[in-house]
């Protein structure tokens, strides 16, 4: 990997203490949230409420990532069938109404509560709050040396990738966005990163209230 000065914000205890302090809250006031989803799918989907998948972290170690299952029992091994409808660039695999969602899942993908169990990897210290975003194994092995450089932070629930338009963004733009992420974060940087996160979120969420 590319040597490389990280910002010494990302290495700081400062980063750490917020992360776990934060977490801890943000975990705290979502349970009612948490385990109203967690009783929908119950009620409106068979299968496991949870889903977890090895993904890539700092330094290339891997771990298992919490979602809340968005999609049918079986959706990874009709990955490669669904290959030619991918709409984003590079290594990643992504395709907006993906036929696999289940009508619960989708609404959870779209407006990113999928997410919500990873405040538990933030407790166990796996990820950060702000970071890049972890890839599959399968995603990570393709990176190039120099797209690895984001390997060297914590990765994140969310990032700058995020509230700069995701997936709307070619893939060199994103892991330009991650880099500089690893170069310069400030906790000014994670905060504002948090707070137009948060509207995104609740913009999405609202969106998929109109269409219900």
């Amino acid at each position: 990997m590319t040597r490389i000065k990280i910002s010494s914000y990302n290495s700081s205890f400062l980063k750490k203490l917020f992360d776990y302090l934060l977490g801890f809250i943000l975990f705290s006031i979502s349970l009612p949230l948490t385990a109203f989803i967690w009783l929908l799918m119950l009620f409106l989907d068979s299968g496991p409420v949870i889903f977890r998948q090895k993904r890539v972290g700092k330094g290339g170690k891997v771990f298992t990532v919490y979602k809340f299952r968005t999609m049918r029992k079986g959706a990874e091994r009709q990955r490669d069938r669904l290959l030619k409808l991918n709409e984003v660039d590079g290594p990643v695999f992504k395709i907006y109404n993906d036929p696999r969602y289940t009508k619960i899942g989708k609404i959870l993908a779209h407006t990113g509560l999928d997410e919500l169990p990873q405040l538990l990897n933030v407790l166990k210290g796996e990820m950060s709050l702000v970071g890049p975003r972890p890839f599959p194994i399968y995603e990570a092995e393709l990176l190039s040396m120099r797209e690895k450089v984001r390997q060297l932070v914590k990765p994140g629930i969310t990032s700058s990738w995020i509230i700069s338009g995701s997936h709307q963004l070619k893939f060199n733009e994103w892991m330009q966005l991650d880099k500089e992420y690893v170069l310069k974060a400030t906790l000014g940087q994670d905060i504002s990163i948090l707070l137009k996160t948060g509207l995104i979120i609740l913009k999405s969420s609202l969106n998929q209230v109109r269409k219900a």
